[in-house]
């Protein structure tokens, strides 16, 4: 699929069928995030597959936002290994992380696989729950699945401001 009509058409699943993610999709979309660039290239992501009945639970403890996904990335980053840049104010961690998720989501539109970003959960509550090692920052997930019958974008999905609203030439 052109890159246009990938990114037009992609929405957040909130309703995943029963079906499972093959191992080959799943490798494909790892990869995208594995190739995803990194301040200085360093890499410092972190991504977590759960996929087993006893994973997923913990993720529910977490979040209502699941939606019955069958795979979810936990995109976390090591806060010993990030960038900091100058001004000394803000480092390159929460950052890189978004960026390797927005190549894992792109990468999973691409493999036909439907994902949802979620941001609702308390990062330490499930870091916790999955055992993750405390120098590590969860960032956010991504559920990750085939739509159930019927399901689909929310009505406002292809409700976008016009560039003039968000965009300004210096």
């Amino acid at each position: 699929m052109e890159f246009t009509q990938l990114i037009a058409q992609r929405y957040s699943c909130k309703n995943f069928g029963a079906g499972k993610v093959d191992a080959a999709a799943l490798h494909t979309i790892l990869e995208a995030g594995r190739l995803a660039p990194t301040a200085k290239n360093t890499q410092e992501q972190r991504i977590y597959v759960v996929q087993s009945e006893e994973g997923l639970a913990k993720i529910d403890t977490a979040t209502p936002c699941r939606y019955g996904a069958p795979v979810c990335l936990v995109v976390a980053y090591d806060k010993n290994h990030t960038f900091t840049y100058p001004g000394e104010r803000m480092n390159s961690g929460m950052e890189d992380a978004a960026i390797v998720a927005t190549h894992l989501l792109l990468g999973a539109a691409n493999a036909g696989v439907d994902s949802c970003w979620v941001n609702f959960f308390d990062p330490d509550k499930l870091a916790k729950a999955l055992g993750l090692p405390e120098n590590e920052e969860i960032v956010m997930l991504l559920d990750l699945g085939h739509a159930a019958e019927g399901a689909g974008p929310l009505p406002n999905h292809s409700s976008r401001k016009p560039l003039s609203e968000t965009v300004t030439f210096l």
